[in-house]
């Protein structure tokens, strides 16, 4: 829907006369005849006569003012339930890709466990060849002759060689130890999975697919950890274990990549609408009833309000699953009356006074809002315009006091003219004639 307030340039709850100053000075500028190289100033002239055609006739505007909160009303409604969608949508990444951690971290933890079944078997074997040495040491030791010292001695050194070649392929040796310490230093970050190369890029792939955010994460990790173990020579934190290490990786990676699902808004949006009062439902402070647009009706309580004023029920607004129920913002609107303008808290009307009043001063009536006369003393000499104060007689403000009832003085000429003030008039201001 096109904004016609916008387009006049004026605020939605601008009065009639603002509305129509608006409409003129629009006009005025976009006047196809104002602007005769602008092939589109006769669409924006039309569009603005449209504008005003509608606001200012009181039951068009009614009209289009409710159609637009209903339209509003659906686009914040299709607005959360786009929002809904992409948290669900990323919460089943989440879960997928903790799915895929998970069978990561098995493969991880199987492949260690054959490792270490590996190691023991390792172990083992050794044990038993330095147990067959010493024993072959022992039977060599009390033998005299030097056959069976030659014996013994090539079974020693028979031994030896076998132990040797043990001890160079087990983890407990000198060389086990660094073949060890070099593959887990090369593994760290890249621990193998059954014999395959399990990088920051790997893992990520494994996971996350070959995405490309996948992989630039994957770099950003290797990069961070090889500026930490240049820091000052040593790494920023203890050395995680061979299992942990790909465990880090891996949460590090799904933090960065996929993060955790986006919390849901604790509370649904408001409903904003607006509600036209009269200045009697004011004055009286009673509730009014309200039609929504999803067909409820709500009760609108008036206690100390006016015009432009917001009223918030709680609770009472939009309502779904998982979210708390929100509110509604009902503007106040006061309906314009034939004798009475609402400012504020004060109740602003007219009285005609004709000039013998206005020059001697009189005592007279007004009607109030209520319908009730009351007493107005008019000063003399006044002028129009000039404004007479009645207090407590305006609109209650919710603190016990009321605001005022404003009288505007209006000097007004008798509907006929008169030969004496005429002749009176022309003497104030030629001076005395024959």
């Amino acid at each position: 829907m096109r904004d016609f307030y916008s387009i006049l340039g004026v605020k939605r709850d601008a009065g009639a006369d603002e509305i129509k100053s608006a409409w003129r000075t629009k006009a005025k500028s976009v006047h196809p005849d104002q602007n005769r190289d602008d092939p589109h100033a006769h669409n924006r002239f039309a569009e603005i006569g449209r504008a005003y055609e509608v606001l200012k006739d009181p039951a068009k505007r009614s009209r289009y003012d409710q159609q637009r909160m209903k339209v509003e009303a659906l686009e914040r409604e299709q607005t959360i339930m786009q929002q809904r969608n992409a948290a669900r949508e990323a919460a089943e990444k989440a879960k997928q890709a903790k799915a895929n951690a998970e069978r990561v971290l098995e493969e991880l933890a199987r492949a260690e466990a054959e490792k270490a079944k590996a190691d023991a078997a390792q172990a083992a074997k050794m044990k038993a060849a330095q147990q067959q040495a010493a024993d072959a040491k022992a039977k060599a030791q009390p033998q005299a002759n030097a056959g069976v010292k030659d014996e013994a001695s090539e079974a020693a050194a028979a031994g030896a060689a076998a132990n040797g070649t043990d001890r160079a392929s087990a983890p407990g040796s000198a060389g086990g130890a660094t073949g060890r310490s070099t593959a887990g230093t090369a593994a760290g970050p890249t621990a193998s999975v059954g014999g395959t190369a399990s990088g920051p890029e790997e893992a990520a792939s494994r996971i996350f697919g070959d995405s490309p955010e996948a992989a630039a994460a994957a770099e950003n990790l290797r990069r961070e950890q090889e500026a930490a173990e240049l820091a000052e020579g040593m790494p920023l934190k203890p050395a995680a274990s061979p299992l942990l290490a790909p465990i880090e990786l891996l949460s590090s990676l799904v933090r960065r990549l996929r993060g955790a699902p986006p919390a849901l808004p604790e509370k649904a949006p408001d409903i904003y609408a607006e509600v036209v009062v009269t200045i009697a439902d004011l004055l009286e402070q009673k509730s009014v009833s309200l039609m929504l647009n999803d067909g409820r009706e709500v009760r609108v309580p008036l206690e100390g309000v006016t015009e432009g004023h917001v009223v918030r029920l709680k609770n009472q607004g939009l309502k779904f699953q998982g979210l708390q129920r929100g509110d509604v913002a009902v503007t106040i609107k006061v309906l314009r009356a034939e004798r009475f303008i609402v400012d504020q808290f004060d109740i602003r009307t007219v009285l005609p006074i004709t000039l013998e009043n206005a020059v001697l001063g009189c005592e007279t009536q007004v009607e109030g809002p209520d319908g009730t006369m009351v007493p107005v003393t008019v000063p003399a000499w006044s002028n129009s315009d000039q404004m007479i104060r009645i207090e407590d007689l305006g609109l209650p403000n919710g603190d016990g006091t009321r605001g005022a009832l404003v009288v505007e003085l209006r000097v007004m000429l008798w509907e006929k003219p008169d030969e004496k003030v005429t002749d009176l008039m022309r003497l104030m201001r030629e001076g005395l004639y024959i």
